[in-house]
């Protein structure tokens, strides 16, 4: 299953606020452009959000317990990025109501941003 996002600056600033993380390489212009991305990016637990909204709301979906997450960050998310995550489901735990998921996220040049692992336990009625 897959989602996908514009980064605007208004999100970025938006997520800052939500989460306290005023890094100035993320809400700061003169700083972006003195890093090493030459330019402000976005959090990377902003492009990382989308893979749990992939979760939550598509695969597995609601009432999913989310149970853990390895990231990596390969490439910055740049304002003005369309980024996609997606999840894919590589191991069902029938027993205990889990799967394992492989999580990435690209960006609309198709290359990968954010790669990572995730397990979840599916809803169980």
């Amino acid at each position: 299953a897959e989602m996908s996002k514009k980064i605007t600056s208004e999100g970025i600033i938006a997520f800052a606020e939500a989460t306290g993380d005023f890094n100035p390489v993320h809400i700061d212009e003169e700083a972006g452009r003195a890093s090493l991305f030459g330019e402000r990016i976005a959090h990377g637990m902003l492009g990382a959000g989308l893979i749990s909204a992939v979760l939550g709301m598509k695969l597995p979906g609601a009432g999913a317990l989310y149970l853990s997450q390895t990231l990596k960050f390969v490439k910055p998310v740049k304002i003005g990025d369309t980024i996609t995550a997606r999840a894919e489901v590589v191991e069902v735990v029938a027993a205990k109501k889990r799967v394992r998921l492989l999580t990435t996220v690209r960006n609309q040049d198709g290359e990968t941003v954010i790669e990572g692992e995730a397990m979840a336990k599916v809803r169980g009625d």
